[in-house]
C-alpha cells in the first residue's frame, strides 16, 4: 500500500480499490495471462526482457549447494537460469500465489528437462510458509509491484534470507530521460493495449500491467522501503536507462 491510498485501499492500476480485493483482481489478470506471459512481456519490453532476466540471474549471489526462492517464478525463467549455478546440491523453490502461473511454469520446466532440484509452492509473498532463515538468496522479477502490501513481502523475504543472504528485486521502474517519457507512455498505454487485444484478445490486462508500473515505487523509494523492512548494503542499478531496475539488499 502507498503513503497515497487511503486506510483500507490501495491501487489496482490507476483506479483505486478495497485492499481486500486487489489480491483477486490481480489473480484474474495473471490467470487470463498465463497462457501467454511470454508473449505478454516481449510486447512490453520488445523482447529486451530476456536480456534482463539473464543480467539479473548471472549477477546474483549465489553459489553452489544454495537454496534460493523465487518469489512471483511461476513461469520458471529465472530458476531455469539459476539452475546451473546452484548445481545438483542445490535447491530452487518457485512460488507464485497464481495457480495457473504455476502450472504453466512446471510444466514448461518439464518440458525443458528441468525436474531435479525444483520445488513448486503456491503462496502469498506477504506470508510466506517457510521457516526463519531458509534460504541463501530470494528473488522477484517482474511481481513485487503487483504485491498488494509491499513493505509485507519486504520483511519476508528478509525474514526468510539466511544471515548473509542476498534479496533481489527485479522490476519495471522509472525512466530516467525526459526526452523518452512520452514515447514510453505512448507505447503503454497506446500501442500495448492494441497488442494485447490483437494477440491475446485482452486489453484490459495489458492495459493494467502498464498501468501498474506507473504506480509501483520508484528506485529511490524502494531502496527506502528495503532499508525500512532491514536488508542492509542496499543499492539498485538502472538497466536501459530504468526502464528496469535491480534492487539488491542483504541480510546481515
Amino acid at each position: 500500500m502507498s503513503a497515497s491510498d487511503k486506510p483500507g485501499t490501495t491501487h489496482f492500476g490507476f483506479r483505486e480499490v478495497p485492499a481486500a480485493e486487489k489480491q483477486k483482481l490481480v489473480g484474474e489478470v495473471f490467470s487470463s495471462v498465463a497462457g501467454n506471459y511470454d508473449l505478454m512481456n516481449d510486447l512490453m519490453s520488445l523482447g529486451i526482457h530476456r536480456v534482463w532476466k539473464r543480467y539479473f540471474a548471472a549477477t546474483a549471489q549465489v553459489k553452489r549447494g544454495d537454496r534460493v526462492l523465487d518469489l512471483a517464478g511461476g513461469t520458471g525463467d529465472i530458476a531455469a537460469l539459476l539452475r546451473g549455478r546452484v548445481g545438483d546440491d542445490g535447491e530452487l523453490v518457485l512460488g507464485d500465489i497464481n495457480g495457473a502461473m504455476l502450472r504453466v511454469g512446471r510444466d514448461r520446466m518439464t518440458d525443458r528437462g528441468h525436474v531435479r532440484g525444483f520445488e513448486y509452492v503456491q503462496c502469498n509473498a506477504e506470508t510466506l510458509p517457510f521457516p526463519d532463515c531458509s534460504f541463501d538468496l530470494v528473488t522477484i522479477a517482474f511481481g513485487l509491484r503487483n504485491v498488494t502490501d509491499k513493505d509485507a513481502a519486504l520483511r519476508e523475504m528478509h525474514r526468510v534470507l539466511k544471515v548473509g543472504g542476498q534479496a533481489r528485486v527485479l522490476e519495471f521502474s522509472r525512466v530516467r530521460a525526459d526526452w523518452f517519457r512520452p514515447l514510453y507512455d505512448f507505447h503503454s498505454f497506446q500501442v500495448l493495449p492494441r497488442l494485447g487485444r490483437l494477440f491475446a484478445k485482452d486489453a484490459d490486462s495489458y492495459r493494467y500491467l502498464a498501468e501498474s508500473i506507473r504506480k509501483h515505487p520508484p528506485q529511490d523509494e524502494l531502496k527506502a522501503m528495503m532499508e525500512a523492512s532491514g536488508f542492509e548494503r542496499c543499492r539498485y542499478r538502472n538497466l536501459s536507462g530504468g526502464i528496469v531496475a535491480i534492487h539488491d539488499g542483504y541480510r546481515v
